[in-house]
């Protein structure tokens, strides 16, 4: 009871709070009470709370172990705010110079100092073990301590060192917390801390006030994010990408569209970093574009949507990033954009890690994968990959419960997934389990000799996607578990075993096909996407036109896609045209007069306005990568070293070149393909271009592709555009 007074007392002495938010009183009165206590609360539960007000009442300093600098000074600056002494907090890392080192350990010793911020790698350092033996702990704070996991999102191999060192300095009580954790991963944290024994804490994950939505990853991706923001206009928000490179050219792109935007990636020195938070905090900016470096320990309530470009590499990653929407409980939009192929590139990052991580991250994608394609409410989704129940039958507030698709009974299908993972002892995953139902005659059937059970085949006449959402459906409906430490093998539940002795009706979601939405796009091309059908028409008949004067196919004038964007910002002017994509300087001087008359003409004759937030504009070509790529073919350098120097991938390299060339730049990469082909090859490749009506990859493949390599066509593709367009 003594304890809980002064707790009301000092919350609202200190931090200025009448009550408290969730279970933080019970964490802090464990705390106070001197036991290890385990945290698992969502981001903007209010987590720091829970160690910062018991520091202030416990009599010495406490520890906080933290994984990132300006998380830290964050929090160090907001400690500081609600005391009159600035040696209330500090913290100890790599960014101090020894005055200030000492400065800090004066003030501990002095007795100011409650709450000292230390990174894991400060920690394990000799001088600093010896300086906090001589100091009175009140207890150790290890915050972000699913890092502690290999199974978590942001695995750091130090974290597993904090318990050997603790037991060093000398053991007070442990305060762990996190703001995503599976049940794998929570008894990973409790193990390796050493606090099997600790009290749990968990607050629901649910954040109802959240919306979330996936979208199918298109060409226009970049388009559609333009108009989003633009229709939330003056609203903060977070755009998350893979890489660095995509972080610069998107938040280019966004500010040559009038939004106010900034990049934020861990290659960019520090000062830059932290004045371009600065402005998001204090919103200069409305959107950061940013790798996850961005937003841990960010405290900004008002962030109104979080955008992911790519798929993040697990669901830990996806919640904690999604959790900086709407922290003041007010709106939060959750965007998600995915394609499969998104997937396949993740993937290939993680070649040539060890086997055991290369496992456990394809185990991570997959459950990223099951979240994106499944037709089920994206709550329930969630909530149970973090052990949690949600019962509501339609949420009301993600895409696949306002836009509900039709449900099917799934009885006999449930039934046999059900039989065929208790035939194969358990011991496999769900893509082994689907090529049997199916009668799929992979080598893996093969060699365990599958494909002689009685179950092989049985459902031939149904599709991969419903046996895929069946399976995925039957785990959150709890007759199946992925049993995530022997990679993904499916085990029967009670309930599922109890299913097979008395089965009844199951009804399921037919998963979405992003692969189809993508493909869909492509197919469908121009009009479907101009918004002025008619003039796409009139572009098209001038196109044809001109390439029959030349003599050269369609579209080495101009492609479809830009052919759409004029149908849909009205170009007028040679600047206007070259800011269309896959347009350039070179070929809008080129080919662009006719072309710009004709708009000219449409525009005027139907008394057309032009809305500038209609007017998607593109970055001009002329970033540093492409010009260094384009030097760089200037000297003869070989293409597969190029790639190296830039850090790309081979295919990366020639999505650059390809797009160099498209724009109307003439590059002469003969060099390297007198080098890796040889003439007659080269010439076949050329010709098949020069007769084809189209130049799609996927058509020339399947024409040459049994003599020649994906690489091999494009790089030709390459040449014939140079010499033949520009």
């Amino acid at each position: 009871m003594a304890n809980k007074q002064l707790l009301h007392a000092e919350l609202k002495r200190h931090f200025g709070f009448d009550t408290f938010k969730g279970n933080q009183e019970a964490i802090m009165e464990n705390l106070l009470d001197e036991n290890d206590t385990f945290v698992l609360m969502p981001t903007g539960g209010g987590k720091s709370l829970c160690y910062q007000l018991p520091s202030l009442i416990m009599d010495g300093t406490a520890i906080v172990i933290s994984p990132l600098i300006a998380l830290m000074k964050n929090q160090v600056d907001a400690m500081r705010n609600f005391s009159e002494d600035d040696g209330i907090a500090h913290f100890l890392n790599s960014s101090l110079n020894k005055q200030a080192v000492d400065r800090v350990k004066k003030d501990i010793l002095d007795g100011k100092t409650k709450l000292l911020y230390v990174a894991p790698e400060s920690l394990t350092k000799e001088e600093n073990i010896e300086f906090l033996k001589t100091i009175r702990i009140s207890f150790y704070a290890v915050d972000e301590a699913h890092c502690i996991s290999e199974w978590g999102h942001d695995f750091r191999p130090e974290y597993r060192r904090i318990r050997p060192i603790i037991n060093e300095i000398g053991t007070r009580p442990v305060i762990a917390l996190t703001a995503t954790a599976t049940p794998k991963v929570q008894h990973d944290i409790q193990k390796n801390l050493g606090m099997v024994d600790a009290k749990v804490f968990k607050s629901s994950f649910n954040r109802p006030n959240l919306y979330y939505e996936v979208r199918p990853k298109t060409k226009n991706i970049d388009k559609d994010i333009i108009k989003f923001i633009k229709a939330n206009e003056g609203k903060s928000g977070i755009i998350y990408c893979l890489s660095r490179k995509k972080v610069e050219e998107l938040a280019e792109t966004l500010k040559v569209n009038n939004i106010k935007a900034l990049p934020y990636h861990a290659g960019m020195d520090s000062a830059t970093r932290t004045e371009n938070q600065d402005a998001f905090l204090l919103e200069q900016v409305d959107v950061i574009v940013a790798t996850i470096a961005f937003g841990m320990g960010i405290d900004k309530p008002d962030v109104r949507f979080v955008i992911h470009y790519d798929i993040p590499k697990s669901l830990e990653g996806y919640y904690q990033e999604i959790g900086r929407a709407g922290r003041d409980d007010g709106e939060g939009q959750c965007i998600t954009y995915y394609t499969n192929k998104d997937l396949q590139k993740l993937e290939k990052f993680m070649q040539g890690k060890p086997i055991a991580e290369q496992e456990i991250g394809k185990q991570l994608l997959l459950e990223t994968a099951s979240y994106a394609e499944s037709s089920v409410c994206r709550r329930k989704t969630l909530l149970h990959y973090f052990g949690e129940e949600y019962d509501v039958e339609n949420c009301g507030n993600c895409d696949n419960c306002l836009h509900p698709k039709k449900r099917i009974e799934a009885k006999d299908e449930l039934s046999a997934v059900l039989e065929v993972v208790a035939a194969l002892k358990e011991k496999f995953k769900s893509d082994h389990i689907i090529d049997v139902l199916v009668g799929k005659m992979t080598n893996e059937v093969r060699s365990y000799k599958h494909d002689e059970l009685e179950l092989f085949g049985c459902k031939s006449d149904v599709s991969d996607k419903i046996l895929n959402a069946v399976i995925r459906q039957a785990i959150i409906a709890g007759y199946l578990n992925r049993d995530i430490e022997n990679y993904g093998q499916l085990k029967l539940t009670d309930a599922g075993r109890e299913y097979l002795e008395r089965p009844v009706s199951f009804m399921v979601v037919e998963d979405n096909d992003f692969s189809e939405a993508e493909e869909e796009v492509m197919v469908k091309g121009g009009a479907a996407c101009a918004v002025d059908p008619e003039l796409y028409n009139i572009l098209k008949d001038i196109r044809k036109r001109t390439a029959q004067k030349l003599g050269l196919p369609p579209y080495v004038i101009f492609q479809d896609p830009s052919l759409e964007a004029m149908a849909t910002t009205y170009p007028i002017t040679l600047e206007e045209l070259q800011n269309i994509p896959g347009v350039g300087a070179g070929k809008a001087k080129r080919y662009g007069k006719e072309f710009l008359e004709i708009i000219k003409r449409h525009v005027e004759d139907n008394e057309i306005e032009r809305p500038e937030d209609l007017r998607f504009r593109s970055v001009a070509n002329k970033s540093k990568m492409k010009i260094s790529i384009i030097q760089g073919i200037d000297r003869k350098i070989a293409l597969d070293e190029l790639a190296n120097s830039k850090g790309l991938e081979f295919d990366e390299l020639l999505d650059e070149v390809e797009a160099i060339v498209y724009s109307g730049t003439k590059l002469n990469i003969d060099y390297f393909l007198d080098e890796i082909m040889d003439e007659d090859h080269q010439e076949d490749i050329f010709e098949y271009f020069r007769e084809s009506e189209s130049d799609d990859l996927e058509a020339a493949i399947q024409e040459l592709g049994a003599d020649y390599t994906e690489e091999e066509i494009r790089l030709v593709r390459v040449k014939f555009m140079s010499e033949m367009g520009n």
